[in-house]
């Protein structure tokens, strides 16, 4: 099992009401499997956190970018301007 440190921002922070929360997820899990487990735990937010972006360690990822033990991911919306 390995322990990672989730940062919420935007509309994830209003659906928890916290601004990060730890999560154990089984080894060799990736981003896909953290948003599987956070709709598990926030079924009312299935839409947000599919469409939220995903940086492991201050770095952009994809869905199937594997997670570590202690790595500290953010999750936040798409960002568009005009």
């Amino acid at each position: 099992m390995i322990r990672i440190n989730v940062l919420f921002f935007a509309a994830m922070r209003t659906l928890t009401g916290k601004k990060s929360e730890e999560v154990e997820l089984p080894d060799a899990a990736c981003i896909s499997g953290l948003k599987d487990e956070l709709i598990a735990r926030y079924p009312d937010g299935e839409l947000i956190i599919k469409s939220m972006l995903a940086s492991i360690n201050q770095v952009f990822a994809d869905a199937e970018a594997e997670l570590s033990d202690g790595d500290e991911v953010a999750l936040f919306p798409h960002v568009s301007g005009g």
